[in-house]
């Protein structure tokens, strides 16, 4: 068997050029395993996200339409949002946003896995669950500058617009499709 050589890089120096509530970035210099040395590198730290194939009861699936500014379009998702510290893991998390967002509670949720947006610059993980048996408790409870509307959609009418290349969101197209696998609604052969 090939033996794989260590690719991580060394870090030599970090620093902050901002810190903010959704916009920390900071510049390192790093030294790669053949000794070059690599600056400025730029990372952008967020907190782990989270979000969710949603199903209600009646077996609708939750989908939102929002805004998204630095678009400056009107785009369909999936619930889902950051992870907060008062969170005790990321089910407890998805729980909250969904509650959040979408008034539902759900009875059960199945982690489908973690994707990067993108690993090159930024440090967080998405984390993917699908939600089952989701029942409306309350109304919407949204985040300061969240403007969304929650629509209910059939299997097929989520098939549909994921022909059309409705949903833009790579990461949460990401746990739509593998939501869909697990399901066994999306079959994928090599």
């Amino acid at each position: 068997m090939h033996e794989h050589r260590d690719l991580t890089w060394k870090k030599l120096s970090s620093e902050y050029l901002l810190k903010d509530t959704w916009a920390t970035i900071r510049v390192d210099v790093c030294e790669k395993p053949d000794g070059v040395i690599v600056e400025p590198y730029y990372v952008y730290e967020f907190p782990d996200w989270v979000t969710a194939l949603a199903f209600t009861k009646d077996g609708k699936i939750i989908l939102e339409k929002q805004y998204r500014h630095a678009l400056n379009e009107t785009i369909y998702e999936i619930p889902g949002g950051c992870v907060d510290k008062s969170d005790k893991d990321y089910e407890a998390a998805i729980a909250r946003e969904l509650l959040e967002e979408t008034g539902y509670q759900f009875e059960k949720f199945e982690y489908l896995g973690r994707t990067s947006a993108n690993p090159s610059t930024n440090t967080n993980m998405m984390h993917m669950f699908i939600a089952f048996e989701g029942e409306l408790v309350q109304g919407q409870e949204l985040d300061h500058g969240e403007d969304l509307e929650v629509l209910f959609v059939s299997m097929e009418e989520l098939l549909q617009l994921l022909d059309k290349g409705a949903f833009v969101q790579a990461m949460h197209t990401t746990c739509i499709y593998a939501a869909l696998k697990r399901m066994g609604k999306l079959k994928i052969s090599l």
